[in-house]
């Protein structure tokens, strides 16, 4: 893999003009100081894991923002107008973010969290955000717990690095924002930079330090129609899961966050976000891959976020969440509206990228 540094991530990765057009689009965003002591976001929740289901603890720190996003960054990724401005957040302050996380954790929840899971909106495992002190101080502060996930790009992936947290006795995973299995649309559809193998490669450097790996995609990136979409996840969770390592995918629908290409896309009627019928027909046609797979629709039943017809909605969603918990695709039987007519009649004829059938 190539070797991290900001004029990688800046030039030549023949993606100049979709990042010349993120930052534009970024630099639309109004001066807004984001407090370096408080995390981004901070919830309770339950979690599918090789281990069973816990319930986690989910932390977004807020740190200078993803390297990548800098440069310009994924079409539909707006979390780097949420971070601290200067590109770096001294160990004092996050550590001050993880000491609120605990305490939201002791008001919410009536038992601590088996799980724990640190994202950073980038890559935890980026020294440039998290520094090696802050990495080995907070495996320090989770070592009673039973699992930890953190968040990377595959270049960070670091076998000593992962190693301040199995060293502790914690049962770690890194949680790759792969996007799709397909070169082609995670290149020209997500403006994400890196291969397949450098996913592969990840994985087999996870493996060294004993620790498991969870792959993010991104059901319908833009200037895909609706059967693309379900055709390239579909595809995609098959091959991560034949990647020795990865055990869970998660499949993350498409919503439309401020400045981003996608909101430019969708305010021009351009952009759908995916159906939550393509995101159930996904689930239930790759039940039988040996994973875990999983989704959770942010957004779900708004105009910016997956959604149906409006009516159905929350009872797809439902079904979505008892899948991710029990793995058993008879839930989606379940579930019917008028509206999976016009789902099926989108899928069969939709064929631009530019033209959705209906909204």
């Amino acid at each position: 893999m190539s070797e991290p540094s900001a004029e990688v991530y800046e030039r030549g990765r023949g993606m100049d003009a979709h990042n010349q057009v993120m930052r534009e689009l970024r630099a639309e965003k109004g001066s807004k100081d984001y407090d370096p002591r408080e995390p981004t976001r901070v919830w309770i929740d339950e979690d599918n894991t090789p281990d069973g289901v816990y319930q986690s603890l989910t932390i977004i720190l807020n740190t200078g923002g993803c390297r990548w996003a800098r440069a310009g960054g994924c079409t539909m990724c707006g979390y780097v107008a949420e971070s601290v401005e200067g590109g770096s957040v001294a160990h004092e302050d996050l550590m001050a973010q993880v000491d609120e996380c605990l305490e939201h954790e002791r008001e919410e929840a009536d038992e601590q969290s088996g799980l724990v899971k640190i994202y950073t909106s980038g890559s935890f495992l980026d020294e440039r955000e998290v520094p090696a002190e802050t990495r080995q101080a907070i495996a320090e502060a989770f070592a009673d717990r039973e699992r930890i996930v953190v968040e990377s790009l595959p270049d960070f992936v670091d076998r000593e690095k992962l190693g301040d947290f199995t060293g502790v006795g914690l049962e770690t995973d890194v949680a790759v924002g792969l996007e799709t299995a397909t070169d082609r649309v995670r290149h020209d559809c997500v403006n994400k930079y890196f291969d397949f193998s450098d996913f592969e490669a990840a994985c087999a450097e996870a493996r060294e330090a004993d620790a498991g790996v969870k792959a993010y995609l991104l059901m319908k990136p833009p200037f895909l129609s609706e059967s693309e979409a379900i055709s390239d996840m579909e595809s995609s969770i098959r091959r991560c899961a034949d990647v020795e390592g990865c055990h869970t995918v998660s499949m993350n629908p498409t919503n439309v966050q401020r400045y981003t290409m996608v909101d430019q896309l969708h305010f021009r009627g351009g952009y759908r976000p995916p159906w939550l019928w393509s995101v159930a027909e996904v689930l239930e046609s790759t039940a039988d891959v040996d994973c875990i797979v999983v989704s959770d629709p942010v957004g779900h039943g708004s105009d910016r976020g997956p959604h149906n017809c409006g009516d159905c909605d929350d009872l797809v969603q439902e079904a979505i969440k008892d899948f991710d918990l029990r793995q058993d695709p008879s839930v989606f039987g379940e579930v019917t509206c008028e509206c999976e007519a016009t789902h099926e009649a989108v899928v069969e004829r939709e064929t631009g990228y530019n033209l959705p059938l209906a909204e």
